[in-house]
């Protein structure tokens, strides 16, 4: 780990000199002369009196620097069957189309624009267009609920929305236009436009005067060069679910995000410009912000927008198909999507159909990367399947395997090692740090590297209060994990997440990592649900393979038995239920404190990120099979 441990070491104490030789991979128009301003702790300032432009760096330089013929962005939609490529050059073009089309509707720099679309090449082309100018960009995951995008349009007050007639998903058209005409009915701020993108499926009604056609707003604008703005200026809010229900706006600023991106290209992915890399994510999340649209774009590669599942877009074979056709070297997704190729062809008979040549990685993020998948994934595709973690507030890996500067020894379990910059403790509920080996709240000092969010956008005191208070000196991930002796991280579920049976503390993570290893076991979740005597015991919930013959109560039997050999019946591991869909959010990630919530008869609501809200009945009535859930 030498080469490794010598660039963690520089990071650490020569913050000032690494991060500014970091930043030499992107283009200023006046260069930082200091990499931090420390003046207003937590509130952290990276390359304090450098100026640049977020869209510029992305894409007007590699037009300049001569690559204005690379494919800058290539659209497959198997969902629509069509697809389409973009070069640098055009989408310079369109960039400063779309942000002289802006200027026409009155925005200008510092004014915040909502982008409610699904995943076609106009949304990147908006974010873009947005950064160009140095309007906000807030992206709202396409189809949101019209109460949940009502909030949203409230709390950043955007001058213009930007939107589509529809989106598709399998099976069915979802009309964005109403939801978005009940949200704007809902609110109290009213956005002075809007603009629609007609698709083809379905064409939504007009607003007169309100609402604009997308290529009738174009219609002769000027187009407009990027806007020299300030590192420390914001590039966009992108909401989180709050436990509140309020949702929180991270706010992204422009220098520190495009520097760490940047640097993370070649670092942890191991690319190359002009390289071809998807991340097959969503726009409306932190991954397809930075690694859709930013972090390839910064890096002159060529980044895959995908118009998809996993499986259903026809088949489970889809992502190989992409693979091979585009000649993808790198794919970042959920270990969701993995579980379900996994469960509906697990033998990977459709690999086989694609030439693969090309993926050289695989890389997992969004939920926890469970052993059992790590390990199909690697005996099927042949490469290094590199578990990272990181999330929506530091927009880049807290924790990863450096590719491209040491391959470091992967560990089953673990997200390997702590990224430059992030300088991660375990502590205990007194804020002592706990030996290896032991659960604890994964903790990082301050500050945050570049890229770390900046503020809850209009919420400075809900800033600090939420994630430096917890533990002085230290910002709170509101995950669970440990460290090893070789300085590997481990997460093991949310803080919530951790169950305390009899004084017993024990991850959800590590309960789910053992009934994965299960032959029959096709997905599982464990939550902690109440008891009189022991305060709570684990209840698992297990997804079989559709084509499994055996009784459902031998599996269950097993699974129990496998939990007590291997965790020990410390663990107090009796409750598992069988059901056909685990509940989870879009971005895949399951719905554990809801499902106990249903489980412990306490009143619920149904998360605003649900992928389907009828797995929750579904739950809920496996749940009374075994005495469960008795108010839901």
């Amino acid at each position: 780990m030498s080469a490794y441990k010598s660039l963690f070491a520089k990071a650490t104490s020569d913050s000032q000199g690494f991060w500014l030789e970091a930043a030499n991979g992107i283009d200023w128009v006046l260069p930082p002369s200091s990499a931090l301003d420390e003046s207003r702790k937590p509130f952290y300032s990276w390359f304090p009196d450098g100026v640049m432009n977020t869209c510029f760096n992305a894409v007007d330089r590699h037009v300049m620097a001569g690559r204005g013929a690379q494919n800058a962005l290539i659209y497959d939609s198997p969902i629509t069957g069509s697809s389409s490529k973009l070069t640098f050059a055009e989408l310079q073009q369109k960039t400063a189309q779309f942000a002289g089309m802006l200027q026409s509707f009155g925005v200008e720099t510092g004014d915040r624009v909502i982008i409610y679309m699904p995943m076609i090449p106009e949304a990147v082309i908006a974010m873009l267009g947005c950064a160009r100018i140095g309007a906000v960009h807030s992206v709202v995951f396409g189809g949101f609920a019209a109460a949940e995008l009502a909030k949203r349009i409230d709390d950043a007050t955007p001058k213009v929305i930007i939107s589509a007639s529809c989106g598709h998903e399998p099976n069915r058209i979802v009309e964005y236009k109403p939801l978005l005409d009940a949200a704007i009915d809902m609110s109290e701020h009213k956005p002075s436009h809007c603009v629609i993108v007609q698709r083809d499926a379905l064409k939504a009604e007009l607003v007169p005067g309100r609402d604009f056609e997308w290529h009738d707003a174009h219609d002769g604008v000027a187009e407009l060069p990027p806007v020299p703005l300030a590192a420390s200026a914001p590039l966009y809010i992108l909401y989180t679910s709050g436990t509140t229900g309020q949702p929180k706006g991270i706010v992204r600023d422009n220098g520190g995000h495009a520097v760490a991106l940047n640097w993370s290209m070649s670092a942890i992915y191991d690319m190359s410009p002009g390289e071809v890399y998807w991340a097959a994510s969503d726009i409306g999340w932190v991954v397809g912000h930075s690694y859709i649209v930013y972090a390839p774009l910064l890096f002159g590669c060529t980044s895959v927008l995908f118009e998809g599942k996993p499986i259903g877009t026809p088949d489970a074979g889809v992502f190989w198909r992409v693979i091979a056709e585009h000649k993808v070297k790198v794919l970042f997704t959920a270990p969701t999507a993995f579980r379900a190729i996994k469960r509906a062809d697990p033998e990977g008979a459709l690999m086989k159909q694609h030439d693969l040549s090309s993926l050289e990685y695989l890389f997992l993020a969004g939920e926890r990367a469970d052993p059992d998948t790590v390990t199909w994934a690697e005996n099927k595709l042949k490469v290094p399947v590199i578990d990272h973690w990181w999330q929506t507030e530091t927009g880049w890996s807290i924790c990863a395997n450096p590719m491209g500067i040491e391959k470091l020894p992967i560990k089953l379990g673990s997200p390997s090692v702590p990224m430059p910059g992030y300088e991660i403790d375990i502590l205990d509920s007194e804020g002592a740090i706990v030996p290896p080996g032991e659960l604890g709240a994964i903790a990082i000092k301050w500050p945050l590297p570049p890229s770390g969010m900046s503020t809850i956008w209009g919420a400075d005191d809900a800033f600090v209060e939420k994630y430096f208070t917890t533990f002085p000196g230290y910002y709170e991930s509101g995950d669970a994990g440990f460290k090893d002796e070789d300085g590997y991280v481990y997460i093991m579920a949310r803080t919530d997440d951790v169950i305390n049976v009899a004084g017993h503390r024990l991850s959800t993570g590590q309960l789910e990592e053992v009934l994965a290893d299960h032959p029959d076991i096709a997905e599982c979740a464990v939550i902690g649900v109440a008891d009189e005597l022991k305060g709570q015991l684990p209840l698992g919930m297990i997804c079989l393979y559709p084509n499994c013959q055996r009784p459902a109560e031998d599996i269950v039997a097993e699974a129990i038995a496998l939990v007590k050999e291997r965790v020990g019946r410390v663990s107090a591991f009796n409750l598992v239920v069988v059901v056909e869909r685990l509940p989870k959010t879009r971005s895949g990630k399951v719905l554990r404190s809801t499902m106990a919530k249903i489980a412990d008869g306490q009143p619920w609501t149904i998360p605003a990120t649900i992928d389907d809200p009828t797995i929750l009945d579904e739950i809920a009535a496996q749940l009374k099979t075994i005495g469960y859930a008795e108010n839901a």
